[in-house]
């Protein structure tokens, strides 16, 4: 009796044994089976390069960062960025990269125009200095993004004729919103971050007010409605201290909402035609516009 239960224990672990391997062999056997899938490559990889442009009007070399899509065969909405040397900061190409593969915009051509030395005189208002004289060469870099820029991508590329965007960093985004303003043919939308609209026409001793001598609430004022034009403005609760009138807001974010009035005035939407984008503690920094920049670009191109 006691072999007959050593023999059943016995022929109980080798069935075990047996099983186990029939297993294990099917499962190797499905495995070889499989034929390796090929990895394909994302529906939109980026290019990004820099190309340089001789501006006659900026009597300069001009360095242009240029992010897009291989293998694109229809027009482009474009995107016209000043501070373009900040793209690396900024995780362009990342924020372009990720929305495109959750497919949340449309394909786009970026281009960041390079400031250098002279960024404080070719960034500004086309129509007037600030009362530093600053930004004096601010109609030249105008010209330079309508009548060379625009030509140089629309003649090498396959971008649209109209309806693109233009934006900017702090003064950089003054820039954007003083081109976009005034040429309302090339483009129907503007991006600011942390705009610099504090530019101003008078010092605080030479009797400075918000009301007569914003630069570029003055020219919004003395403008008129463009069709079609839509407008995204950022500030961040910690883009500086300055509060000139003592209401307990900072400057950045009164000289935006301001603005913002003045193109109310002119007919323009909240929540349609103007977004505004408040950032709690957002800083005056590349970290803080890189948050928002998805946000921006959805705003822009998004499906």
């Amino acid at each position: 009796m006691f072999f007959s239960f050593k023999k059943n224990k016995a022929k109980s672990f080798m069935n075990k044994i047996i099983t186990f391997v029939m297993i294990y062999g099917i499962i190797l056997k499905s495995f070889a089976n499989i034929t390796p899938t090929k990895v394909s490559e994302k529906p939109y990889q980026l290019t990004q390069i820099d190309e340089k442009i001789i501006s006659k009007h900026l009597g300069r070399e001009v360095v242009i960062t240029l992010i897009y899509p291989k293998n694109i065969s229809e027009k482009l909405p474009l995107l016209i960025f000043n501070d373009g040397q900040d793209f690396e900061a900024l995780n362009m190409k990342m924020s372009i990269s990720t929305l495109l593969s959750e497919n949340k915009i449309s394909p786009i051509l970026c281009v960041g125009i390079h400031a250098n030395q002279e960024r404080l005189q070719e960034y500004g208002t086309a129509s007037q200095a600030d009362y530093k004289q600053r930004g004096s060469k601010a109609k030249k870099h105008n010209d330079f993004v309508i009548e060379e820029l625009l030509p140089y991508l629309k003649k090498k590329y396959l971008v649209r004729n109209e309806g693109n965007v233009i934006a900017g960093l702090s003064l950089g985004g003054l820039s954007a919103m003083d081109i976009g303003w005034n040429n309302p043919k090339e483009f129907s939308k503007i991006g600011v971050f942390s705009g610099s609209f504090w530019w101003r026409q008078k010092s605080e001793e030479e009797g400075y007010t918000d009301e007569n001598d914003r630069i570029m609430h003055n020219i919004v004022r003395g403008g008129s409605h463009k069709e079609g034009m839509k407008f995204w403005f950022q500030a961040g609760t910690k883009d500086e201290e300055s509060d000139r009138n003592n209401n307990g807001i900072i400057d950045a974010i009164d000289d935006t909402l301001d603005l913002m009035i003045e193109l109310e005035n002119k007919g323009y939407s909240k929540n349609k035609d103007l977004i505004y984008r408040e950032v709690e503690g957002g800083e005056h920094n590349h970290e803080t516009w890189s948050k928002v920049l998805p946000e921006f670009l959805i705003w822009a191109f998004g499906k």
